[in-house]
């Protein structure tokens, strides 16, 4: 697995916590905090757009 630059740990009330990351070819990266080992990759918008959602409580139930 390349090199990833994770960022803190985003914990909401009552649900997993998750972080974000990117490496150094600009990919992007998600994974439950703990299991960085094993993230999900998709394309940087598709994650800032599925980040911004669940901070916003519209997806709330996907963690």
């Amino acid at each position: 697995m390349p090199h990833v630059n994770w960022e803190d740990p985003f914990c909401g009330t009552g649900n997993n916590c998750f972080r974000i990351g990117t490496d150094p070819d600009g990919n992007a990266y998600i994974a439950v905090n703990g299991a960085e080992d094993h993230p999900i990759t998709d394309t940087h918008d598709a994650l800032r757009a599925l980040i911004r959602d669940i901070k916003a409580g519209k997806a709330d139930h996907l963690l």
